[in-house]
């Protein structure tokens, strides 16, 4: 009993380290999408770094995210390890990834206008010219998620999690103090033809040093544990085939980063508290004898990100055009501008549940030493991605290739939770659908209330303007 009672305040601890550490962090990343806003707007140069971003911002996620899957099975691997076995794997690991990485930056640098043609073949010559300058100055980047996964695993396998967790930030500040003090300097002149190049250059550099800072934020602690990854011994492919689409239709890819951003704002927050306690839960609960427990922390994974994806997904359907409004509207980025992103935030507000739904799932599987089955759902899935992204994005536009997303999100849990239910003898499905029924039938009503309530509150600011105007 009194282990019980240890490892729920030891859950609790890592949960309530991990929730202040990637709030500080989120706070950051809102000044600096704030601030990336304010200055270019939804224009040429956060267009052209959407699509430059993808392959660094995928080696990031794949490699560097915390919680990713390079993470995830780190851990999974290295928490039953002594310190002793783990940091000779580390640097065995550290040398493969760095080599493979290097020649994978090479190729980027060499053959950018040809990814950027693939991942965009719609855009104009000049954002395609900008777009392929920005891939080559971020290219790097693929050696530094390598480096940055391998510290996320490393350290929160050592029992380390405010320094993965926080590290982030290092990454925004740099963006904020480069493109702040280029919009500071420039003002509205930031988009003029003579200085737009500059300012697109500004972004993709500030991007790369802040991943630099970041990895080199992990060497201190890791050092002290004496788990650093200095020493050298001698696919996320959804977003690809929605930015390949959102290039044919006018300021698509921008508008999906501003929304994203603001989503991913809670959702990286509430995810981090989630995932990263519960993965080396479920690693230790992977033996066929826990199994009757590891079915009680899945259910308990699922219920808690419907208990605060769900509110979340009311607010945004109800609120997603005074959100943007409020976050983005100042600087260069206008009402227009917001009528753009607004309905795409909505759109990404319908799925948040089924995204970090997925994740727990997905972490279930790693904790049982099962990569594959994963892996081979996100392969198939890239095929229903690109067929959901074909058929809605002519109805929806660009709201189309988000509900495209969440298409795949939910054919994945389903399919996860059907594979697990069979793995692990059994699952109280029918306890767990009647549970979720009841959240989502309450998410419905809370977003109208919500949207009500929005809609009576702003009547009466425009009735008390108008009378002070008469």
């Amino acid at each position: 009993m009194n282990t019980n009672i240890n490892k729920k305040k030891s859950l609790a601890g890592i949960a309530g380290v991990v929730a202040v550490a990637t709030l500080i962090s989120k706070v950051f990343g809102l000044v600096r999408e704030q601030i990336v806003a304010a200055a270019f707007g939804v224009g040429a140069v956060v267009n052209a770094y959407a699509y430059a971003y993808v392959i660094p911002g995928f080696l990031l996620i794949l490699l560097g995210g915390i919680n990713g899957p390079f993470h995830s099975s780190l851990v999974s691997v290295l928490a039953k390890r002594d310190k002793e076995d783990a940091a000779p794997l580390i640097e065995t690991i550290t040398t493969l990834v760095s080599t493979i990485l290097l020649i994978v930056t090479v190729i980027l640098v060499i053959y950018a206008d040809k990814f950027i043609d693939l991942l965009a073949p719609g855009l104009t010559p000049s954002v395609r010219d900008m777009a392929i300058l920005q891939l080559q100055i971020m290219a790097p980047l693929a050696v530094f998620a390598g480096l940055i996964g391998i510290g996320f695993g490393s350290l929160n396998a050592s029992d380390q999690y405010w320094l993965p967790s926080i590290s982030p930030l290092f990454s925004s500040l740099t963006i904020v103090i480069g493109v702040g003090g280029l919009f500071w300097f420039l003002g509205d002149k930031i988009n003029a033809p003579e200085y737009v190049q500059f300012g697109s250059i500004m972004l993709a550099g500030t991007t790369v040093a802040g991943g630099i800072w970041q990895w080199l934020a992990q060497q201190v602690t890791q050092i002290k544990l004496g788990i650093s990854t200095l020493k050298l011994r001698l696919l996320h492919i959804n977003v690809y085939t929605d930015l390949y689409f959102a290039s044919y239709i006018e300021n698509a890819a921008a508008a999906m980063r501003y929304a994203n951003f603001i989503v991913l704002t809670p959702l990286g927050i509430i995810s981090n508290m989630i995932l990263v306690p519960f993965l080396p839960v479920f690693s230790r609960l992977a033996a066929p004898e826990n199994w009757d427990e590891l079915k009680l922390r899945v259910r308990q994974g699922l219920i808690l990100t419907a208990l605060t994806m769900l509110p979340l997904t009311a607010i945004f359907m109800a609120l997603a055009n005074p959100i943007v409004k409020i976050i983005y509207e100042r600087g260069v980025f206008r009402a227009g501008d917001s009528a753009i992103v607004a309905p795409v935030l909505f759109a990404y507000g319908v799925g948040m549940f089924l995204y970090l739904g997925r994740d727990v799932l997905v972490r279930v599987f790693y904790a049982l030493g099962d990569g594959q089955t994963p892996f081979k759902i996100s392969i198939i899935n890239i095929f229903i991605n690109a067929i959901l992204d074909y058929l809605l994005v002519k109805k929806f536009e660009t709201q189309g290739l988000v509900f495209a997303t969440i298409g795949v999100n939910f054919i994945s849990m389903i399919a996860l939770i059907w594979i697990l239910h069979k793995r692990l003898n059994g699952l109280p499905l029918k306890q767990w659908f009647f549970i979720f029924c009841g959240l989502i039938i309450a998410t419905i009503i809370s977003g109208f209330s919500c949207g009500l309530t929005n809609n009576f509150l702003a009547s009466l600011w425009v009735k008390k303007d108008y009378y002070y105007k008469e």
